[in-house]
């Protein structure tokens, strides 16, 4: 996965990665909360893309 995703990519996991630990060191709810939303945007996304890509035929790609 990490091999897809290239430098850029992993670099931005990480920084979404340390953004959520930072405000969970603060408040651990919100933290929580906060990580939550991003899965749920993740999850949108590859939704999304998944259907364009089926759509243009190439449903086999994802």
């Amino acid at each position: 996965m990490l091999n897809k995703l290239g430098i850029a990519g992993v670099l931005g996991l990480l920084f979404v990665l340390a953004g959520v630990a930072l405000v969970a060191s603060e408040n651990l709810l919100i933290g929580g909360g906060i990580a939550l939303v991003i899965a749920g945007l993740g999850l949108v996304v590859f939704g999304m893309v998944r259907n364009l890509l089926s759509a243009l035929g190439m449903g086999g790609m994802v």
